[in-house]
């Protein structure tokens, strides 16, 4: 009998965790809810790292959720993150199976565990009109003075500052939703990768994604029509890529520049884990170098006992 609701599966970035949760998955005969901030966007796929052919194992599609649902330029938001993941929640338990949700977006994963009750915040032009001109340091000293910060992860770019102090400007001011989030019985695990080889990872994956076509991918979604700053609003290979092929970066920096931000970004992920343990959420650590079935067997194993 399962001592619990769903398995969670968290790392940084080019942990490896995408291939654990799918062979858990497997053994469970369940499916997989993301928890990725980006890759709900539909033709972001090489930048976002879906590598969606890594949900085929032992000859079988895993079932994922919460990829490919969104259009891009438009700004999917946390709200909308725990509407559309308790969809797929209900759905998997009702037949009788144990989700598993991975990612690396800590605050998509700790607001499903910690069960925030959120509202949807809409635009409020006020305030845009009043943090307009200050710089990215300037408004990321202004979301310090709320007492609570909803996204200190992904705040790169000046728009993504705006929204976040748009967001907290909303909650301090309105009620919130007296609706409860359903409480989840999840047992978590992490992926522990050392520093180094972490660093190796992301490097080594960011020259193959750029061979693989990620500056293509960019260009095609700028040839859509969407405008630059909305793909630079998403951070990371979409803002550095932007910026490249808009002729504000030349390549060598591109790759500089975005290799150390992906870099940065990890050591954000770990921090934001690091601390959700301080707000007691356990994580069971399980060592990188072991393999991927092992570590698939620990995970089950701690789930039947």
């Amino acid at each position: 009998m399962s001592c619990c609701d769903m398995i969670t599966i968290i790392g940084p970035t080019a942990s490896g965790k995408t291939g654990l949760a799918v062979a858990v998955a497997d053994r469970l005969d369940s499916e997989i809810i993301s928890a990725d901030s980006r890759q709900v966007y539909r033709r972001m796929d090489i930048g976002t790292g879906k590598d969606l052919a890594d949900y085929r194992i032992n000859g079988r599609q895993i079932p994922y959720n919460l990829i490919d649902i969104a259009e891009p330029g438009t700004k999917y938001n946390l709200f909308q993150y725990q509407a559309d993941f308790l969809d797929a929640y209900k759905r998997i338990r009702k037949e009788d199976k144990i989700p598993v949700l991975c990612g690396g977006t800590g605050l998509y994963i700790e607001s499903i565990l910690k069960g925030y009750r959120l509202i949807p915040v809409p635009e409020n032009p006020e305030l845009r009109k009043s943090l307009e001109g200050k710089t990215l340091s300037e408004l990321t000293e202004i979301l310090k003075g709320y007492k609570q910060l909803h996204n200190t992860t992904d705040v790169d770019t000046a728009k993504r500052a705006i929204r976040a102090i748009e967001i907290e400007e909303c909650y301090k001011n309105t009620p919130v939703s007296e609706q409860e989030f359903p409480k989840i019985d999840s047992i978590v695990f992490g992926i522990d990768v050392s520093r180094e080889t972490r660093r190796e990872n992301i490097s080594r994956r960011l020259n193959t994604r750029l061979d693989n076509g990620m500056v293509e991918e960019v260009r095609a979604l700028l040839d859509e029509g969407i405008a630059p700053e909305d793909l630079e609003y998403y951070g990371l290979e979409y803002k550095f890529v932007t910026q490249y092929i808009t002729g504000r970066l030349d390549y060598r920096h591109l790759v500089s520049e975005l290799e150390v931000a992906i870099h940065q970004f990890a050591k954000r992920q770990m921090t934001w884990f690091r601390g959700m343990e301080r707000r007691g959420i356990n994580i069971n650590w399980l060592p990188y170098g072991m393999s991927v079935e092992d570590m698939a067997e620990q995970v089950c194993r701690m789930l039947k006992s």
